[in-house]
């Protein structure tokens, strides 16, 4: 296996930028994911990996996860802890590194009677990676994102726990036209907001319990734009009994995602 203890190799110069930067991995359509047991989830899962980096502790005390990355991967590079600090977002890193092609998250026609969330412009890559990890966990479709945080963002995906590497992700780029292009035929968009005049989301769930659901939950600050809850079918609220005026988007979407599959 080649080292690499240089901090300014090329290849580790590429990879840092990766992580850096979303534009970058929009150029590329590659992604840096750190963390043993994600890069061996990214392997198993067949996620393109396309360069791995390790140190020689991370050989030794993962041996299992690294196997799995070496087994589908045909460039593998040594590096020393000093490299392997520059590449990491922890204080702590494992040592283990994939530079990874990113899957096609193109819009998609929506499945005869699939559940579906559909996030506008969630800006927290903690948020979003919890939200992919619930999706996973309970059953949804897929994740519709608008806008926001890159799903490929370092935080969002150690957020998601590998699940951003199994769930299927689409991203058009804009929710109102995605909407519009997908309403009707059985398709419904529920537009989910605070107000306590919308319909509570269980009872509007059980009405269109025989077509496609979807709903829709906005930025962490400002909600959906009145565009998108136009564009819907149905405003729905979470009922809240407190004193709290909203939830964290990530529990809002456990809570859709749960009434959405039960």
């Amino acid at each position: 296996m080649e080292k690499i203890t240089a901090r300014n190799n090329d290849k580790i110069k590429y990879a840092c930028s990766l992580a850096a930067s979303a534009s970058k991995r929009r150029e590329s359509g590659e992604f840096l994911l750190e963390g043993a047991r994600l890069c061996s989830d990214a392997a198993r899962s067949g996620v393109e990996i396309v360069r791995a980096f390790f140190t020689a502790d991370a050989v030794s005390d993962y041996a299992q996860y690294v196997r799995a990355v070496e087994a589908v991967c045909g460039e593998c590079f040594e590096i020393s802890g000093e490299v392997a600090r520059k590449l990491s977002d922890t204080g702590t890193p494992q040592g283990v590194f994939c530079v990874c092609g990113m899957k096609d998250h193109s819009p998609a026609p929506l499945k005869e009677g699939g559940r579906y969330l559909m996030l506008e412009n969630v800006q927290d890559p903690s948020n979003l990676g919890a939200i992919l990890r619930t999706a996973e966990a309970l059953g949804i479709d897929a994740v519709i994102v608008s806008g926001g945080c890159d799903i490929y963002n370092p935080k969002a995906l150690r957020a998601a726990m590998g699940s951003s590497l199994r769930v299927d992700i689409i991203t058009p780029d804009d929710p109102v036209s995605f909407i519009g292009s997908n309403s009707g035929g059985g398709i419904h968009f529920l537009a989910c907001v605070p107000s306590a005049d919308a319909l509570e989301i269980g009872n509007a769930v059980k009405d269109f319990s025989g077509g496609t659901t979807v709903c829709v939950l906005g930025n962490e600050g400002n909600g959906l734009t009145k565009e998108t809850i136009d564009a819907c079918d149905v405003r729905v609220t979470i009922p809240m009994r407190g004193r709290a005026e909203s939830l964290n988007v990530s529990a809002a979407a456990a809570i859709a995602a749960w009434e959405l599959v039960r």
